[in-house]
């Protein structure tokens, strides 16, 4: 069992403050000034897709989830399995994930959807040199993954699949990485060991 790092409840309280500030308030405030739409919407086709987007990303997860690398790495604010500290840990990290989802995918994406479908390709350079010190997997994966998720949102008008498959999958994996892993390391190395970077 994982324990608790010191200092990880600020962190990741500062983290909220900070990011919900930059990406949650300033293309909120962008949008309303400019008449645009950051896709904060649900729907019948933005709730079939958040489904089949959440369960595209969930082996990716678990796989990732029994990685030496994302184990010693996550969870990125330590917190421990009992109630009183993952659960405020969850929601802090859901809305780090809901400001990050507005700026990326609300902003650069669904809000200027008027341009047509190379709207998703606006981020994945700067989406990925956020992943910048992360698990290497995570970061050879951040590029295709943004744009993934543009896709998703672009055709959905909504933010809600990716909010719910970044939200949910972060929150599940730091749960997954603070038990035993579910598949042996080493078997999963094994498979992925094709990939040119350390796992």
């Amino acid at each position: 069992m994982a324990l608790e790092r010191g200092g990880a409840g600020s962190g990741l309280r500062a983290r909220v403050v900070r990011d919900g500030a930059l990406y949650l308030v300033g293309p909120a405030v962008l949008a309303s000034r400019y008449g645009r739409r950051l896709g904060w919407r649900v729907d019948r086709r933005a709730l079939r897709n958040t489904l089949l987007l959440a369960l595209f990303v969930l082996p990716f997860y678990l796989v990732g989830s029994s990685l030496p690398t994302v184990r010693a790495y996550y969870p990125m604010w330590g917190t421990g399995l009992a109630l009183s500290s993952f659960l405020p840990h969850a929601v802090g990290q859901f809305v780090v994930v809901l400001a990050a989802e507005t700026y990326f995918r609300g902003l650069l994406c669904v809000g200027v959807r008027e341009i047509g479908f190379k709207s998703v390709f606006i981020s994945p350079v700067v989406y990925a040199l956020q992943h910048a010190g992360k698990p290497p997997i995570e970061l050879l994966l951040s590029g295709p993954t943004d744009v993934l998720f543009g896709a998703v949102d672009y055709q959905s008008r909504s933010i809600l699949p990716s909010v719910v498959a970044h939200g949910l999958g972060l929150t599940l994996l730091d749960w997954l990485v603070l038990h035993p892993p579910l598949l042996a390391p080493e078997r999963v190395v094994r498979w992925l060991r094709w990939l040119p970077i350390p796992l």
